[in-house]
């Protein structure tokens, strides 16, 4: 059980402190929800022992505003169209939503 409230996650998630915008869209309705980007890059090992890089798109939100987000749904951060490829929901009232950008 999540320690903190909504409205606590919420303050944490604001566009003035760490969050930003991002244009959820999930069958046809569009909202507008914060959250924290990150698109750091992974190591992947393709066999061979030489691994490379690629970027992991993601992003953070309280779950209560992605609770109905699916495979393919939509985010637009910064004018870029995003992919929702996996959803992964913490117990806490957070959901991280892995994404490819389009």
């Amino acid at each position: 059980m999540a320690v903190e409230s909504a409205d606590d996650r919420a303050i944490f998630l604001a566009v003035n402190d760490f969050g930003i915008s991002a244009t959820f869209t999930h069958s046809a309705t569009t909202t507008t929800i914060s959250g924290i980007f990150d698109n750091d890059f992974i190591e992947v090992d393709a066999g061979g022992g030489v691994g490379f890089a690629l970027q992991q798109p993601k992003f953070i939100a309280r779950t209560a505003d992605v609770s109905t987000a699916v495979e393919d749904d939509t985010l637009v951060i910064s004018s870029v169209t995003y992919k929702i490829k996996v959803r992964q929901d913490d117990g806490t009232g957070m959901t991280v939503l892995i994404l490819e950008k389009q």
